[in-house]
């Protein structure tokens, strides 16, 4: 589904991707854990061409997209999902999710019932109540549920998740998880910038650890839990 292969990318002069390669397979969901500031951030804004890479290469279904505008990669059949949320908050809940509607079948729902505003409603159903509130009102919570809730209506075949439950209250990151969980079961594959450890080792497939812009390690959540070295030399504070 996507694979990155000796990726590096840079702010300016500063070189924050050294060589980075993964993969993500179809229907996979694949943990980038790490520290604060080691480039996974800059790994999802690489991989949607809004940080370009400047060297390696970045394959989403045998199609190069390394050098594609990032509303090329999305209609393509990639979501975005970013840390800062990015709603329109003088826009309602429902005109954010209209922004979010695709007019052309760029991205295969393979098969599988749509994500449709409905089907966001009824997932969400904080997001139905307050429906015709402005964007900008709602709970930090809220606005992670709308910023996956847009994505999703767009119908993709891979989504980016950068940070979902940073900052939120443990009642709604445990609806943040189910939800993953759902896009994941409903065949969807997903790459997830998590820094809760325990959300990452309960729903992701595989995992790759990064440190100072390169992949330091990679493997299953069980490896991962008997690593205590790599947790660590590379996750714990």
């Amino acid at each position: 589904m996507l694979a990155l292969s000796d990726v590096n990318t840079y702010y300016d002069n500063s070189h924050i991707l050294h060589d980075v390669s993964l993969q993500v397979k179809s229907g996979e969901t694949v943990a980038l854990l790490g520290r604060n500031g080691v480039g996974k951030t800059t790994t999802m804004r690489t991989i949607m061409g809004l940080t370009p890479a400047r060297r390696g290469r970045i394959r989403f279904k045998d199609k190069d997209i390394e050098r594609w505008k990032p509303y090329q990669i999305a209609r393509a059949g990639i979501g975005f999902v970013p840390e800062e949320r990015w709603i329109f908050p003088t826009l309602t809940v429902h005109q954010n999710l209209l922004i979010g509607l695709k007019s052309e079948p760029y991205a295969s729902n393979q098969g599988l019932e749509p994500w449709s505003l409905e089907k966001c409603y009824d997932t969400f159903p904080s997001l139905k109540k307050r429906q015709f509130a402005k964007g900008g009102t709602l709970s930090g919570g809220e606005q992670q549920m709308l910023t996956i809730a847009r994505t999703l209506v767009g119908n993709p075949e891979l989504i980016l998740i950068d940070e979902p439950t940073e900052g939120l209250a443990p009642k709604i990151v445990d609806v943040v998880a189910e939800v993953i969980q759902t896009i994941a079961r409903q065949g969807i594959s997903v790459l997830l910038v998590e820094q809760k450890l325990s959300i990452a080792l309960e729903l992701a497939d595989r995992i790759y650890v990064i440190s100072k812009g390169m992949i330091q390690w990679h493997g299953t959540p069980e490896q991962l839990r008997s690593s205590e070295e790599v947790r660590k030399s590379y996750l714990e504070v």
